[in-house]
């Protein structure tokens, strides 16, 4: 654990239109504002002109269009003046496939699997034709030849640019590209015949081998000396999933950087899983948490109702039935045979030969090989196995289940193969450790994939619930498992981090929060449905997501609403894809949302419907205090210490900028001032104390004491909590001693067993209350 470790971090967009100077110019606002780290996005070298740097090509320098080295350690000079650290996002999974750029694929491209670089990727030289497909062509190979253009030793086609194998620059065209160690196809083959691995479903970036000692020295030397000479302090690391031994790779890291990194993984928990106790980080990037806070805010019995409503008003628009795990499992079954079937292709390969190897496996079909990783993948619940614990993943249950497919007992035995496999119980030689973490690797996918970009768009009754991590068939969290949760992160994980809005979430916290409170109400949403049906839709499907997103989002906004929308359908891929566009349908669409969404005010639209701001309100105001004191390092995205309202990326990536403080402007710097001040009070060591309400609306209140120091209590469900008369005589009891008002500095409360404070004075000013004692 680094020796400075975080407080509070604040999450900045890199991009060239706001580089490390931009950055810069902003640190005595953010210092101001009571973080203690800067999180930057990714700082390497990264494919030319993209905004978001995931796209790496050079592992060896910060990116120039950023400003480069210098101004890198310009930034954490300034940053350090200012009493700041720098935390760094780091991508060690993959690497763009642009040979123009990426020195190290180039080299592949040229000499093969000779070259040194050929053990960065996992490229798989026997599939095929023994050449590694670069799927990159718009269309077939013979409609573009005549494209083709030779000079300087490279291919040239459409600016894109491939380097030749030595010795073939002056062939015939039609021999040149036979005599390559690639062979360049259209881009749809990408989808069956790929040969390397990728990042989900994106040929467009290459998985990087870091468990290599030689991969990982070479991809890592930079951020291990800008580590060591004080210029990043904190890393997060990017999709830890991906890699074939996620422990193993963290391990690695935490040598090389001495311990002097407080490190965070992007690992996106599924239900009551918990991290690997064994990996040395201090916990994940937070979506964990953010589940519960979306969740401890959402009316389960509302959410019932509104379910049933959408069922009712989609119908047979929506994915059959209405349900979610039927969704969810639909989903799982289309994207492991679809679009991850080069991947389920390698799996079988590497089965074949190892079958092929020993006599006593061999005689198992392709095809039962194949079945048997497709059927036991889309049984996997989490997103992964890992290197202990794959038994509680594997079980015996999802054997049986994946059998079934089968209508021969004798070739269901494959899915026995293939599990013991997938759980390293048939051996250890290289092609063994080879299908275990590539079953594990598209795991991570296929739930990816499954989840997040399909039933999330699919299944849509309450979009506040469809967010990464989160459980869209469960979206309400009761306020005692909350608290069992905060208990646990105190415990286990101190300085995991927690978060509400991020580059990657569907929706920033504010649109969730508009769209939450409608669990409330289930009975508004459909009247306000009703009041708009004389707006053409597509589908009914369409019409639904389409109008929740917007009353989420609050003003009618064409230009941001429709690029939203539309990507949405594609994901959800029930009516147009983005792989098989359906061009009549996706104009509807567009016609539809800039007629509608983009342009009925529809928070406005009744009296009920602009009766709920406030509970809106109180609902953003109440998650951004939970989140700011609970246990772990809270993250606030860029801009979110105001009213954020934003949508998909890329509306959510757009650069930095300084805004006009709110009312939640002087809750952040309450809260984040006071974590720097008492950082032992809300870090590692720190207690975590729940305080429960008395009374007869004692349901609505949220509360917690921090360390003797702090208390935090909250409204949640105030909707139905004034239709339920109030806070009439609701109580909490305050920990022993005298607590003031940290949002006006002026009013002082009591603590003690003979002292309740009444809520309805609690909450007079404000639906949230930050009190810290007095000394």
């Amino acid at each position: 654990m680094t020796p400075n470790p975080p407080t509070s971090t604040y999450r900045l967009q890199l991009q060239p239109e706001f580089p490390f100077a931009a950055a810069e110019r902003a640190v005595p606002y953010l210092a101001g504002l009571g973080v203690s780290h800067l999180h930057l996005s990714p700082v390497l070298e990264a494919v030319p002109g993209s905004t978001h740097g995931y796209d790496v090509t050079d592992h060896r320098s910060v990116r120039a269009e950023l400003g480069g080295e210098e101004g890198l350690r310009a930034l954490a000079a300034t940053a350090r003046a200012h009493g700041l650290g720098l935390v760094v996002d780091l991508v060690p999974n993959h690497m763009a496939v642009s040979p123009r750029h990426n020195h190290a694929l180039r080299a592949v491209l040229r000499e093969g699997p000779d070259s040194p670089y050929a053990r960065w990727f996992d490229i798989d030289w026997r599939a095929g034709d023994g050449r590694m497909l670069l799927p990159v062509l718009p269309a077939r190979l013979p409609e573009v030849r005549d494209r083709f253009r030779v000079s300087d030793g490279s291919l040239h086609l459409d600016g894109q640019e491939f380097p030749l194998r030595p010795g073939t620059e002056g062939m015939p065209l039609d021999e040149l590209l036979d005599a390559q160690w690639y062979r360049l196809g259209w881009w749809r083959l990408a989808r069956t015949e790929l040969g390397y691995r990728r990042f989900f479903t994106v040929s467009e970036l290459i998985g990087v081998r870091v468990e290599d000692p030689g991969v990982f020295a070479a991809s890592h030397a930079k951020i291990v000396e800008l580590v060591a000479d004080g210029v990043i302090e904190g890393l997060r690391i990017d999709h830890p999933d991906g890699l074939a031994d996620p422990q193993g790779y963290l391990e690695d890291l935490a040598e090389a950087t001495g311990g002097r990194c407080w490190t965070v993984v992007e690992k996106i928990l599924t239900g009551q899983e918990t991290l690997p106790a064994a990996w040395p980080v201090a916990g994940t990037t937070g979506y964990d948490a953010l589940r519960r806070l979306d969740g401890v805010f959402t009316d389960p019995v509302g959410a019932d109702e509104l379910a049933d409503v959408y069922r009712e008003f989609v119908g047979k628009a929506g994915d059959r039935g209405g349900r979610w795990e039927a969704t969810e499992r639909r989903a799982g079954y289309e994207v492991v045979t679809h679009d991850l079937a080069s991947e389920t292709a390698a799996l079988t390969r590497i089965a074949g030969r190892i079958c092929a190897a020993d006599p006593a496996l061999r005689d198992h079909a392709p095809w039962a090989l194949r079945t048997a990783v497709r059927e036991l993948l889309v049984r996997v619940p989490v997103y992964r196995p890992y290197r202990t614990g794959g038994e509680e993943v594997l079980t015996p249950e999802a054997a049986r289940g994946a059998k079934a497919a089968f209508a021969v007992p004798e070739e269901a035995k494959a899915v026995d193969l293939v599990r013991d496999l997938a759980l390293g119980a048939l051996g250890d030689g290289p092609e063994h450790r080879a299908f275990r973490a590539r079953f594990a690797q598209t795991s991570s996918a296929l739930r990816a994939k499954s989840v997040e970009d399909t039933a999330f768009y699919r299944y849509t009754p309450l979009l506040s619930a469809n967010e990464v991590g989160g459980d869209a068939g469960r979206p309400a969290v009761p306020v005692e498992e909350f608290h069992a949760y905060c208990l646990r992160i105190a415990r286990d994980w101190p300085g995991t981090g927690t978060v509400l809005s991020t580059h990657d979430t569907k929706r920033s916290a504010d649109v969730r929060a508009g769209i939450a409170v409608l669990s409330q109400c289930p009975e508004v949403w459909a009247e306000l449905l009703a009041e708009v049906a004389g707006v053409p839709a597509p589908d009914a499907h369409v019409a639904w997501t389409a109008w929740q997103t917007a009353f989420g989002f609050g003003a009618p906004d064409a230009d941001r609403l429709g690029p939203a929308i539309l990507k949405s359908v594609r994901e959800a891929g029930l009516r147009t894809s983005w792989t098989e566009p359906d061009a009549e349908y996706e104009r509807a669409v567009a016609e539809f949302a800039a007629a509608g969404p983009g342009r009925i005010p529809l928070r406005a639209a009744s009296e009920a419907a602009f009766a709920l701001e406030p509970h809106i309100r109180a609902h953003a105001l109440g998650a951004v205090l939970a989140q700011l004191t609970m246990p772990g390092v809270p993250e606030l995205y860029q801009n979110t210490e105001r009213e954020y309202r934003a949508l998909v990326d890329p509306d959510n990536r757009a650069p930095f900028a300084v805004g006009e403080d709110d009312d939640r402007t002087a809750l952040v710097r309450a809260a984040l001032r006071l974590r720097r001040a008492h950082p032992e009070a809300f870090g590692p060591g720190g207690t975590y104390v729940p305080l429960a309400a008395e009374g007869p609306t004692a349901a609505h209140c949220l509360a917690f004491a921090r360390s003797g120091r702090a208390i935090t209590a909250v409204t949640r469900l105030s909707l139905r909590l004034a239709q339920a008369g109030g806070w009439q005589d609701t109580e909490l009891v305050l920990p022993e001693g005298r607590w003031a008002d940290a949002l006006d500095g002026v009013r002082e409360f009591t603590g003690g067993p003979a002292t309740e404070v009444k809520l309805a004075e609690l909450f007079a000013e404000r639906p949230v209350a930050l009190l810290t004692r007095v000394e």
